[in-house]
């Protein structure tokens, strides 16, 4: 469990980054807000300046699910 005071630190993280990616923060929600499914893929390309684009992708499982559910839960 979470003490307060990580908590509130959590929060204005979060309200910081939405501050700074508004962009972003919309397109997650969009994504989310249609549902996520067991299947579904997700794929993030990171690119460094001055460097190669690194690609990843998992595919959505249930555990992966019901962890997004929690850290839902926990920053409302």
């Amino acid at each position: 469990m979470l003490n307060p005071a990580s908590l509130m630190k959590i929060m204005s993280a979060k309200s910081v980054f939405e501050g700074n990616h508004p962009k972003f923060v919309a397109f997650v929600k969009a994504v989310f807000s249609k549902g996520m499914e067991e299947g579904t893929v997700i794929e993030i390309t990171v690119t460094k300046p001055e460097q190669e684009a690194v690609t990843a992708n998992i595919k959505v499982q249930q555990s992966d699910l019901e962890l997004l559910q929690e850290l839902k839960e926990l920053v409302k």
